[in-house]
């Protein structure tokens, strides 16, 4: 192999991984996309089953435990698009749920010898 050769393999192999980054740099975007538009459907729904105070302690309760209030939006949203949910989700209600959600505390033991 000449100088020629190796350089034409090389340029062909470096546009083939460009190619392969720019696709996958697509492939991002478009996920991203995806999850911004699922978001803001889940927010749209949110909105429309939740009184304002309820979605205010969501809200408060999403900075201390964001996994339990991830967990809690997703079951709602679930339960509005399966029609199961017909009124407007007060505070109280949401506190209930957020009761039933939250992972039980454990007392601290202490043994002594």
């Amino acid at each position: 192999m000449d100088a020629d050769e190796l350089e034409e393999i090389r340029r062909r192999k470096l546009m083939e991984l460009q190619a392969q980054r720019e696709k996958e740099l697509e492939d991002l975007q478009r996920q991203q996309e995806m999850q911004r538009q699922l978001e803001a459907q889940k927010k749209a729904i949110l909105r429309a089953i939740l009184e304002p105070e309820a979605r205010e302690r969501l809200a408060r309760v999403k900075l201390a435990y964001p996994d339990v209030a991830e967990a809690v939006e997703n079951q709602l949203v679930y339960l509005a698009q399966s029609g199961r949910i017909t009124t407007k989700i007060t505070d109280e209600m949401l506190k209930e749920i957020l009761k039933r959600a939250m992972p039980k505390k454990r007392e601290p033991r202490i043994i002594r010898k």
